[in-house]
């Protein structure tokens, strides 16, 4: 079977995620689509010379177009937006109108309800969208599936994820892999988590911990939005606890933190002098050139996933940790790869059958073991202990 998949955005997650389906997909072709043609032109090029074949396109795309969206749906079977968010549901529409397999990176879980709310028209069109993709959530809610699926009756989930320096630099110690508004979008407003089976909403930089993560020492935790995502929908009444907290060096938490109390992440404009500004666009303006990463910037991903529950009728505990680094060999970053490769993997199920047909979230569409052992497959090191539940043990 081979397929002829299309990636909508050509940056590092789009171009990691075209590797991936260039290499390990089955792929007949696979097109690039940006409104920088030079980008596309380019990932492209990068693309055929790791595979060391003949296998990309590119084309010049305008996603607000969309007779042109749908032009481009049509010469392909399935595709991932790598786009930012705003754009994912008029392209999910576009998607099921030409009977488009699709995966996003996600962003906004207001645009994911939305797509869920397309579930039948993708049914009636036999394809499988999958939302909101990507790091966290992504491999963490794959991750945390797993587990659940270990235990006869799974009970709480607590997911610990971070994307980080290997070598942190002073005064941020920290350095951006991706959009800069997905930062701000992690820690403005709040978080929804399952607690006690009932929803909560708790503040992001709240709940703050040091976390014992090795080789890495002390890393600080707090609460940030967005990373439980389509699981709420996937686990309310089934399960006592969900919820996440992010993994950053000790200092972090305290520097964001003042950002967003000074309320430089705030959306409504002020006034200053005549001019009436954005604080979240004068923050991003003057944070992104500090914090970017650099050509030779080396990272880390790191996961940590606990599921409880009662196997065989006793209390157990899955633990497991993930640790990626950059790969020298793609000149991927980590974050690439597990963002990327994630809604990457999660179409290739699409396209060969493997997964259910309509809109799903991450830790339905797919059989989670089958999942984790693709991605084991492709070189993620997972360190794992399936274990007697210590009775006195806390999150």
């Amino acid at each position: 079977m081979s397929v002829r998949y299309g990636v909508m955005g050509a940056g590092r997650q789009g171009t990691a995620a075209a590797y991936e389906l260039a290499a390990n997909g089955q792929a007949s072709r696979v097109t690039l689509f940006d409104l920088d043609e030079e980008a596309a032109r380019s990932a492209a090029a990068r693309v055929d010379r790791l595979i060391g074949r003949t296998i990309s396109a590119w084309q010049k795309l305008d996603v607000q177009d969309q007779e042109a969206v749908e032009t481009a749906l049509n010469q392909i079977d399935a595709a991932i937006s790598a786009v930012p968010y705003f754009y994912n549901l008029e392209l999910t529409r576009a998607a099921i109108k030409t009977k488009t397999h699709l995966t996003d990176l996600g962003g906004n879980e207001e645009v994911v309800a939305a797509q869920f709310d397309l579930n039948e028209d993708a049914c009636r069109a036999g394809i499988t969208i999958v939302p909101d993709c990507g790091m966290g959530p992504g491999a963490t809610g794959s991750l945390a599936a797993y587990g659940v699926s270990l235990m006869d009756e799974a009970q709480d989930v607590y997911i610990w994820d971070g994307g980080l320096p290997q070598n942190p630099e002073p005064p941020w110690n920290y350095q951006l892999t991706f959009h800069v508004n997905g930062l701000t979008n992690e820690y403005f407003g709040e978080a929804t988590f399952l607690r006690h089976g009932r929803f909560v909403t708790v503040p992001t930089f709240s709940e703050y911990e040091l976390v014992e993560f090795p080789p890495f020492g002390q890393l600080e935790a707090f609460v940030g939005s967005g990373g439980t995502s389509t699981a709420l929908k996937a686990y309310a009444g089934k399960l006592r606890t969900y919820e996440n907290k992010i993994l950053r060096y000790p200092g972090h938490r305290e520097q964001f933190r003042a950002f967003k109390l000074l309320g430089l992440f705030e959306l409504e404009p002020v006034s200053v002098g005549r001019h009436q500004i954005i604080p979240r666009d004068f923050f991003h303006a003057l944070l992104e050139p500090k914090i970017k990463a650099r050509e030779d910037f080396r990272d880390v991903c790191l996961i940590r996933v606990i599921v409880r529950g009662l196997k065989n009728g006793e209390s157990q505990e899955y633990w497991a940790d993930l640790v990626d680094r950059y790969d020298e060999r793609t000149g991927f970053t980590s974050m690439e790869r597990l963002t990327g490769w994630h809604a990457a993997l999660m179409l290739e199920f699409a396209a060969r059958g493997r997964a259910k047909m309509g809109v799903h979230g991450l830790e339905t569409a797919v059989d989670p073991a089958d999942f984790i052992t693709e991605m084991k497959r492709r070189g993620f090191a997972i360190t794992e202990r399936l274990s007697p539940k210590p009775a006195s043990a806390e999150p």
